[in-house]
């Protein structure tokens, strides 16, 4: 890669990514404070766990119904007006969560607000495609994606300051937590309308001869990955390995989200403390190692290229920690260190998971198909919450419910590593394009 690629690729990382990060920032925040809220939320409007589980996953039915026909537009129309549009709805429906009264506003807004959000952490994963050759794409996912681990570290403890503000205009603590949570949504929804160019062509901050270097090795790459595998859209969708990389995905979501809603509550009741912010401050240590974890082990994905290994050591290691960490009710604090090291897996998952799809897919096609994955995964976003308030309920501690989270990414993680890192055409061609840089 020649060093005015490299310079360009360098600009075009300090310009976007962290405008990504901060847009998915505001987006994740929804599920660390839906877990905040639900410390005091549940009890005052009398939520069962079972109902709360289920309020909780319903969000994702509409990410799983339309996730890939958001991507499918956005390659059509551009990513600068399609993600305005998505974060200023969803930011407008997230306030207005705050007018939650019962189950059924609290399940229909909840589902209004997964139908508003549907496609924009795909649609940032396939955006990243349009910038950013192979070698370099789990460093900056993992840049981008760092936003997950840092709302729950930053977002947990900033939850529990808001539910401070119980009474303040006659209004809950949790009503606020969600006031507060809606309107940077909207905001910064307009603000994309100037900062996000749709494609490094109409980067003006980049001059042309930047532009040119980044389109040249986008462009190869891409008839390479197209030669490789030369699938149409309707294909690709549906493909043997779009739907198994779409079960992989749904093991780490299963950890995310089915840990993720649970955590404050699980800590709170399992360490018998009875201060919401220290609960807060419990839940967002393993997030906040989890940052670091993230943005480390990208960096060395993108220097071995070994992306199922990169993918499947964590996922394995989370979960069996998690397991064992289950059955330990007698040590509650190593069951806690076993609910870290999850989280941590996870977090660390990610960045090499998501150059997968881009491995042996681009275009439309790579579009559409990172669509279905992220709605394949989705479904434990929705199954996952449910799933422990379910076990919850029916035995009285979350602990089956854990088990089965991390028997799930285990078997996600194996199932990975029987992919391997892209069809063998495929990786031979691309290799001879663009070598990894330190």
């Amino acid at each position: 890669m020649s060093e005015l690629t490299s310079a360009a690729l360098r600009k075009a990382t300090r310009r976007l990514v962290p405008l990504m990060a901060v847009c998915y920032f505001v987006a994740y925040l929804d599920r660390t404070n839906l877990s905040v809220a639900a410390l005091t939320m549940n009890e005052e409007l009398g939520f069962t766990a079972t109902a709360y589980g289920f309020g909780a996953g319903v969000l994702f039915l509409g990410y799983i119904l339309l996730d890939a026909p958001s991507n499918l537009i956005m390659h059509r129309v551009g990513a600068r007006r399609w993600m305005a549009r998505i974060m200023i709805v969803w930011g407008l429906v997230a306030a207005a969560c705050a007018a939650i009264s019962g189950e059924v506003s609290f399940f229909v807004l909840r589902f209004l607000l997964g139908i508003a959000e549907a496609g924009f952490f795909p649609g940032m994963i396939l955006y990243l495609t349009y910038w950013f050759p192979a070698a370099r794409r789990a460093t900056v996912t993992g840049l981008f994606m760092v936003a997950v681990p840092l709302s729950t570290a930053l977002g947990a403890p900033l939850g529990g300051l808001l539910l401070e503000l119980d009474g303040v205009a006659g209004l809950s603590g949790w009503r606020w937590l969600y006031l507060a949570e809606g309107l940077p949504a909207v905001f910064l929804g307009v603000a994309l309308l100037w900062l996000l160019p749709d494609r490094p062509a109409k980067a003006k901050w980049l001059t042309e001869d930047e532009r040119s270097a980044i389109e040249d090795v986008l462009i190869r790459e891409q008839a390479a990955t197209e030669r490789g595998n030369p699938l149409p859209v309707r294909k690709a969708l549906f493909s043997g390995r779009t739907i198994a990389l779409g079960l992989v995905y749904f093991g780490i979501a299963f950890g995310l989200y089915g840990l993720g809603f649970w955590m404050p509550q699980i800590i709170k009741s399992s360490l018998a403390i009875k201060d919401n912010l220290s609960v807060t401050l419990l839940t967002a240590a393993p997030y906040a190692i989890g940052a670091v974890a993230m943005v480390v082990w990208g960096r060395a994905c993108d220097r071995t290229g070994r992306s199922s290994t990169y993918t499947m050591l964590p996922m394995v290691i989370g979960g069996l920690a998690l397991v064992v960490s289950a059955f330990l009710t007698s040590a509650p604090w190593l069951g806690y260190a076993g609910l870290c090291a999850c989280a941590i897996g996870v977090m660390a998952a990610f960045p090499a998971f998501w150059t997968l799809p881009s491995a042996f897919l681009a275009g439309a096609a790579a579009a559409g198909a990172i669509g279905v994955i992220n709605s394949i995964g989705n479904l434990s976003g929705f199954i996952g919450p449910y799933w422990v308030g379910w076990m919850s309920s029916l035995f009285g501690s979350a602990k089956w419910g854990l088990v089965t989270i991390g028997l799930v990414m285990t078997a996600g993680g194996v199932l990975v590593k029987s992919l391997g890192d892209a069809p063998r055409r495929q990786a031979s061609q691309t290799s001879a394009l663009v070598t990894p840089q330190n």
